[in-house]
């Protein structure tokens, strides 16, 4: 471990002492010369923080009182759920989740329990030469100030850029660009964006093009047939006739798995529930038969990874539906036909290069082995044999009767994969100071069938007035720190295709530059809940927008904060998943409070363009949204140190290890360590530097590249089919617990689950290497003299 030591005098200078690598720090680690007390002045004064009224609860333990190693860590685990709490100052933001934990590290004694021993002698000649030193820096500090990161000089200019996003000016954003969605190529709604963007000022605005392969329902419907009755059904639960759909029908264009296996197939019917392993192990030992099709209720897991355990337990077919019980009570979508896609992201003809000229084409049409088609939850009760529920009764989860005799079916499919191009458009509001760091935003305007404008049209609409409010402010002088990056993507509906495109192509430019990633994908998707998702790096910031912007709209009764790092589907996905840069979504979600099913998403069903209208006439929850994810853009823009808290991503792997059976000692040992590390380094590291008497560009920027790289360290090369690589997402915020220890749990291989441990330990390993590197940046030449 390391202590950085402060001495007197306006220039910084930085001393290490070192203890055994991952154990605790010791004061008979220190060299004698350190131990004098006279050496140790702390010129950026912490003691006066901590004695602000309502921090005496944060205090430091003894170490005399406790021995070295790391054999006594995991008895000192914490593992209480995080509580935030902000420092008065504001400038620190730590997690006190347990009062009674105490830091293994040492802290120089207050200032008032220290020895003056110094001899005057060299008071005065150090004094001398500092007084002249301090002549030169100060001329030189003068001259060079107006190129050091700090504040804004207008100090209400947060205020004024949230303060001009408006409802009405998001309402009127939305309508222009709902009559733009009347065309149904994708490329003009990426046209009027660029030349809006153009208008108000972003530079270097232009179009990303990429021809890759899209799927399409076919020429003739997909249908359901009983073998026994005879009777035929479309996805929708009607009848198959020549009334009931046309090829271009409102459900034929949206009911229909994007990348599905093609053909025909008759199965018996098995009920599998939510396809969980232990759904399908109840479900294969209620029948014997070679050939089955799934019933599949949607949301407790992503699409691709349920996928993937039916094709090994021998399922040839899935019919996927959404449960109306999972639904709130207002959206009973019982005769609704849906969408989905089981494209992971990306391109499939390219995978993992981009789809540019001379890039090779593999030919994937179908993503999978199974034939897959989304069906109505009315013909999942028709093939489950359900009896009728009365309107008045309580909401019953669908569910096949014991009694109830097999159906067999016949299931046919006919999807169709061509190359389309879509269109990604990019517009930059250059930095100030770091020019070459990107805060990314990223918003949508392609849709799952190209006359509706509803699934995109929200968040364009909310980004086109945040760069409004931000290059109104632009025009007047402002520049932010750090260059912003906006971008909306095409081809999203299908696999986040456009934003995975751009990133595989620009893949080395962002992995060096390329700091936040804050998601727009669909800011009002309902108005039960304000459910936000942030990587830990960002919890805190989440957390604290949400207090701010909900006690000045709602009142002081308004919840707390309900904010979460969980997957969630979006083009957030390359960002978090394959560049590992911190994300943040603020939403408003139509689900129910503590609902498990939070890949519901995944279906997309047919909306018109007056839904985002009906859904919210007022704008308030636009609006709302807007100005909190124009604070997370100012935040990451300006900010002179990143608003990343290591602390944070430590106390969420611990409350990710503390319920889980799979956890061994040396699992928690080291996420202990981890946790006493990053302590140090936010509280040691991160409060001077944004000290802005204090503040030194070049350390600055070197902690911004460790504060940006540490979720990097998280990331697990062959993941299951679905799951995150950043292991740091949940499945779900009820459980939260590492995805790949879940995973290996339930399919109950010892050799998975040996790799799993690896994996873990050694992201976590590696996360505390590069903060204990990080010290490292503020230390000085040691044979300088304090």
């Amino acid at each position: 471990m390391r202590v950085l030591l402060f001495c007197a005098g306006k220039d910084m200078a930085y001393r290490k002492v070192r203890a055994g690598h991952g154990g605790p720090l010791h004061s008979q680690d220190l060299e004698s010369e350190e131990l004098q007390a006279t050496g140790l002045e702390l010129e950026w004064d912490m003691e006066k923080e901590l004695e602000e009224p309502g921090l005496d609860t944060f205090q430091l333990e003894d170490t005399e009182h406790h021995p070295s190693g790391n054999s006594t860590r995991a008895a000192d685990l914490d593992m209480e759920p995080i509580q935030p709490s902000t420092s008065p100052h504001g400038r620190f933001e730590r997690l006190q989740e347990d009062p009674d934990y105490v830091s293994h590290f040492n802290r120089p004694a207050p200032k008032n329990q220290r020895r003056s021993g110094c001899p005057l002698a060299r008071y005065l000649l150090v004094g001398s030469g500092l007084f002249v030193l301090g002549l030169i820096i100060g001329r030189y500090a003068h001259s060079t100030n107006k190129q050091t990161s700090g504040p804004p000089a207008d100090t209400n200019l947060y205020q004024n850029i949230l303060q001009d996003i408006t409802a009405e000016k998001i309402r009127a954003h939305l309508r222009a660009l709902n009559a733009v969605s009347t065309e149904s190529e994708e490329f003009s709604r990426a046209r009027y964006l660029l030349h809006q963007w153009t208008e108000l000022g972003l530079t270097d605005v232009h179009l990303a093009n990429y021809s890759v392969l899209l799927s399409h329902a076919g020429s003739s419907p997909s249908t359901i047939t009983d073998k026994d009755s005879g009777q035929c059904f479309l996805p929708n639960g009607r009848a198959c006739d020549a009334r009931s759909w046309s090829p271009t029908s409102k459900d034929q264009l949206f009911s229909f798995a994007a990348y599905s296996a093609v053909g025909t197939l008759e199965a018996e019917v098995v009920d599998v529930q939510y396809g969980t392993v232990k759904d399908l192990t109840e479900a294969s030992a209620a029948t014997n038969a070679t050939e089955r099709i799934a019933l599949l209720k949607l949301g407790q897991a992503p699409l691709v990874y349920t996928l993937s355990l039916l094709a090994e337990a021998g399922f040839g077919g899935v019919l996927p539906y959404v449960d109306p019980c999972d639904l709130p009570n207002e959206q009973r979508l019982w005769d609704e036909a849906f969408g989905i896609t089981l494209n992971p992201g990306g391109d499939p003809s390219t995978p993992g290069y981009p789809s540019i000229a001379g890039s090779y084409r593999e030919q994937r049409p179908n993503l999978t082995s199974l034939l897959v088609q989304p069906i109505s939850a009315s013909l999942a009760k028709e093939l489950l044999s359900v009896p009728s529920v009365g309107q008045e009764s309580p909401c019953t989860p669908l569910a096949m009767p014991a009694t109830s005799v097999k159906k067999t079916i016949t299931l046919s499919i006919g999807t169709q994969a061509t190359y389309k191009m879509v269109h990604n458009v990019i517009g930059y509001l250059k930095g100030a100071t770091n020019p070459d760091r990107y805060v990314l935003v990223g918003s949508r305007h392609d849709s799952w069938h190209g006359g509706s404008s509803a699934e995109w049209s929200s968040g364009a609409a909310v980004m086109t007035q945040i760069i409004a409010s931000l290059t109104a402010q632009a025009r007047k002088g402002w520049q932010p720190d750090r260059t912003t990056v906006f971008c909306s993507w095409g081809g999203s509906a299908f696999g986040n295709i456009g934003s995975f495109e751009w990133g595989e192509e620009n893949r080395v430019v962002l992995q060096s530059n390329a700091v936040a990633y804050v998601s727009l994908h669909s800011p009002v998707k309902g108005k039960l809940a304000l459910r936000s998702v942030a990587s830990p790096s960002l919890l805190q910031v989440a957390s604290d927008i949400h207090k701010k912007l909900l006690n000045c709209t709602r009142g002081r009764n308004c919840p707390g904060p309900n904010v979460s790092s969980v997957q969630s589907p979006g083009d957030v996905n390359f960002f978090a998943n394959h560049l590992t840069v911190p994300t943040v979504e603020f939403a408003f979600q139509e689900t129910k409070a503590g609902e498990k099913t939070s890949f519901l998403s995944e279906a997309i069903f047919p909306t018109n363009s007056s839904a985002i209208e009906n859904l919210d006439p007022s704008f308030n929850f636009h609006e709302i949204a807007a100005k909190m994810t124009g604070e997370a853009i100012l935040r990451l823009a300006t900010d002179p140190v990143l608003p990343f808290y290591p602390l944070d991503i430590a106390l969420d792997v611990q409350n990710k290890l503390k319920d889980d059976k799979l956890s061994t000692n040396g699992l928690l040992a080291a996420a202990a360590s981890l946790r006493e590390s990053s302590t140090f380094f936010q509280s040691e590291m991160m409060r001077p530097a944004n000290d802005p008497e204090e503040q030194d560009p070049p350390h600055v920027r070197m902690l911004n590249d460790v504060l940006r790289d540490l979720e990097r360290n998280f990331i697990v090369p062959r993941p299951p089919p679905g799951l995150y690589r950043n292991l740091l997402y949940s499945l779900n915020a009820q459980a939260a617990q590492f995805a790949i220890l879940k995973d290996a749990q339930e399919v109950q291989s010892r050799d998975s689950v040996n790799v799993s441990l690896s994996l873990v330990l050694n992201a976590i390993n590696s996360a505390e290497r590069l903060i204990r590197s990080g010290l490292d940046l503020f230390e000085n030449d040691p044979n300088r003299t304090n």
